[in-house]
C-alpha cells in the first residue's frame, strides 16, 4: 500500500486493470487455453481432416473389436453355420454395416470437431482481444 502511496490515481486504476486482466488471461492459459492454442495452431481443414482421420482408424478398430467379440460371444453358433451360410452375402452385409457404421462414426466425428474447431477458434479470438488490450495498458502506462 505504501509503494502505491505516489502513484496517481489513473495510474493506480491501470495496474489493477492490467493485473486483473492477466490473471485472467493467465488462468485461461492454464486450463482451456492450451488445449485451444493447440488447435488454433491448425488451418480448418486441417484440424478436421486429421480428426476425422483418427476416428475412422478408432471406428475401424472399434468394428473389427466389436466383430471379433461377437464371433467369440457365438463361436459355437458360428462354427455350425460356417458351411452353411453363403459366404458372398455375409461378407456383402458385413461390408454395408461397416461402411454405415463407419460412416455414421465419420459424420458425428466432422460435426464434433467443426464445432469444436469454431469454439475454440472464437475462445482464441477473445483471448488475442485481452492480449491487445493489456498492450495498450502498458503502452499508456509507458507514456506516463
Amino acid at each position: 500500500m505504501l509503494a502505491c502511496a505516489h502513484i496517481g490515481r489513473g495510474e493506480g486504476m491501470l495496474h489493477e486493470e492490467r493485473i486483473k486482466l492477466m490473471t485472467k488471461m493467465a488462468s485461461y492459459e492454464e486450463n482451456e487455453g492450451r488445449h485451444n492454442i493447440a488447435i488454433g495452431n491448425y488451418f480448418r481443414s486441417d484440424y478436421i481432416s486429421l480428426q476425422v482421420m483418427k476416428s475412422i482408424i478408432s471406428g475401424t478398430l472399434s468394428f473389427a473389436i466389436a466383430l471379433g467379440v461377437y464371433g467369440f460371444y457365438h463361436f459355437e453358433t458360428v462354427m455350425k453355420e460356417m458351411y452353411q451360410v453363403d459366404l458372398l452375402e455375409t461378407g456383402r452385409k458385413l461390408l454395408l454395416t461397416y461402411v454405415i457404421f463407419t460412416g455414421t462414426y465419420t459424420f458425428i466425428s466432422y460435426l464434433v470437431y467443426s464445432y469444436r474447431y469454431s469454439r475454440a477458434k472464437k475462445s482464441l479470438k477473445k483471448y488475442y482481444s485481452h492480449l491487445k488490450e493489456l498492450s495498450e495498458l502498458y503502452e499508456e502506462d509507458f507514456k506516463r
